[in-house]
């Protein structure tokens, strides 16, 4: 493994792994005659990627781009945003992910907060960059990739920072959803994103990297922490591949799995009944994978998917805040729980009640936790972008607040319990119910709305909206249309309600909280809501 230590950044890193490497595959596309670009497949060895970053990097550096830059990149999951955020962070650039199921409010929003120096995007995004520049008080300029490469590089709008590239220097800011309804920007440093690699690759049991032999199938996509944090880099320190699909197609998993030789595949918790679902095929008996690893699980679905695919799922747990994982890869793991295995060293972990004190055990808590006590917040994100304030309440007493619900057991394993408060999980994304509320509200016959979290056997969650109408305004199912068709004019497709529910009145405390517990019970089927409205099978990209 290459050594990494405190003082690394990104680019040493890689110097570092392409003279180790030079002849080994880095990235692989696996053949897909229906995607966009490389529909035959592709494979890029250590010693080409390191070319075409570094030819990037000169481009970038020509035109002005350095230290303190920020670069937003809309190249959804090709290989090419992995080279461009390499060629960046090479030059102390910080890459700014974009969610290509972005609509124009949200792309707004990322432009405006984060203050991108450049918008790198792919020609067919081209449309919705400069629909949303119609918007933004931010005025970054744009340039493209297409199969030429980068196309003309406009100057850099300011001049770069002095100074030298080093290990705090941020390498990502990375949007994930909070209760306050806006994403907060996750600034991530070179740091952060070397030590998330070096602590995957350090973990034992179920979980040991074979050093230049493993191909880790990711089919999450490169703008969430896990395909490009997570997975890249413990590839990248150890000389494997990351075979990288454009998105999870359950009818054509296997088949990926199987002529992509990949040793690893990478899930959410969605994925596991789809695939039990499918009818069975040649191509689940002729793969190589030694285990996988995600989340979500029910925990009946484990034993059910290990006997009939013939390799172990290692449930962890993580976050954009710190993706280092705490997982149950040990061999005497507990299948069929939904425990996910115990806090060390590292990433140490306090099950606490509401005033940050310790619960005994077998009580639930929320989950805190720190690097050490020493130093709390080593190898976690730097900031909140901005906002000092959410950063600070995050950390308060010294132990970063994931707001997870656990129980831990005597010898220290850990079970999850629960969501954090007013977060939907659909499908591995996060949704911020105050997000949807916002939008929701905005609509003219619309006077109060509350969304929720509603279970789902396919995706774990569903958005659930609880509507009160103008006086006067009578529910019917165009209007319901109506308002879906407006939520999905305003956001990513994913956050949009799938359920509908028209009320008189939300339920309320004397403050007038809303007690969204009154309106649909934990655990309790939105379909049995009288009147309610499903609209999920319209939930599509």
């Amino acid at each position: 493994m290459i050594t990494v230590n405190d003082d690394t950044t990104i680019g040493q890193a890689l110097q570092a792994a392409v003279e180790r490497y030079g002849s080994h595959s880095l990235m692989a596309v696996p053949p897909n005659p229906q995607r966009a670009y490389a529909a035959g497949g592709q494979e890029l060895s250590y010693a080409e990627a390191g070319r075409r970053i570094a030819e990037l990097s000169a481009l970038y550096r020509s035109a002005g781009y350095g230290l303190g830059h920020r670069v937003a990149l809309f190249l959804e999951s090709r290989p090419e945003h992995m080279l461009h955020k390499l060629a960046l962070n090479a030059l102390g650039i910080c890459c700014v992910p974009v969610n290509p199921d972005y609509r124009r409010r949200e792309l707004n929003y990322l432009i405006d907060h984060s203050k991108a120096d450049l918008i790198v995007c792919l020609p067919s995004r081209l449309a919705a960059v400069r629909e949303s520049l119609e918007d933004t008080r931010h005025q970054p300029p744009v340039a493209t990739v297409d199969a030429q490469g980068l196309a003309s590089l406009p100057p850099a709008p300011r001049a770069a920072q002095a100074g030298e590239v080093t290990s705090d220097t941020p390498a990502s800011i990375l949007y994930t959803s909070g209760t306050t309804g806006q994403p907060k920007g996750c600034v991530l440093s070179h740091a952060y994103e070397l030590a998330a690699g070096k602590w995957y690759a350090s973990q034992p049991g179920f979980v040991s990297i074979q050093e230049g032999r493993e191909r880790l199938f990711n089919p999450l996509p490169l703008f969430h922490v896990n395909a490009s944090i997570l997975s890249f880099y413990c590839m990248l320190l150890t000389g494997g591949c990351q075979v990288q699909t454009d998105r999870f197609q359950p009818s054509r998993w296997w088949e990926e799995v199987a002529t992509s030789r990949a040793t690893i595949v990478h899930y959410l918790g969605v994925i596991i009944p789809l695939l039990l679902k499918q009818p069975e095929s040649a191509w689940e008996k002729k793969h190589s994978v030694r285990f996988g690893y995600g989340a979500g699980v029910e925990p009946q679905l484990h034993a059910e998917f290990e006997k009939r695919f013939g390799f172990p799922l290692i449930e962890l747990w993580g976050m954009t805040e710190i993706v280092r994982t705490i997982s149950d890869h040990t061999f005497a793991r507990q299948v069929g729980t939904r425990s996910f295995g115990r806090g060390e060293y590292g990433l140490e972990v306090l099950v606490a009640d509401e005033f940050g004190e310790p619960v005994p055990f077998g009580v639930p808590g929320e989950m805190l936790v720190r690097h050490s006590a020493e130093t709390p917040r080593k190898h976690f994100f730097s900031e909140y972008l901005d906002d000092p304030e959410a950063t600070e309440k995050a950390w308060k007493g010294g132990w970063f607040h994931t707001g997870d619900v656990v129980v831990q057991d005597p010898d220290g394993l850990l079970h999850f319990m629960d969501r954090r408060k007013n977060i939907i999980r659909r499908s591995g994304e996060n949704i911020a119910a105050a997000e949807v509320e916002a939008v929701l509200l905005t609509h003219p016959q619309v006077q109060g709305v509350a969304v929720m979290a509603a279970p789902d056997a396919i995706r774990e969650e569903e958005v659930l909206a609880s509507i009160v109408l103008v006086p006067g305004v009578l529910a019917s199912d165009e209007l319901c249309g109506e308002l879906f068709d407006f939520c999905r004019e305003e956001m990513a497709y994913y956050k949009v309600p799938g359920w509908w529910w028209f009320t008189d009145q939300i339920p309320t405390t004397g403050t007038q909280k809303i007690q969204k517990h009154r309106i649909l019970q934990a655990g309790q089927d939105a379909a049995t809501l009288p009147g309610v409205r499903d609209l999920r099978a319209r939930k599509k990209r």
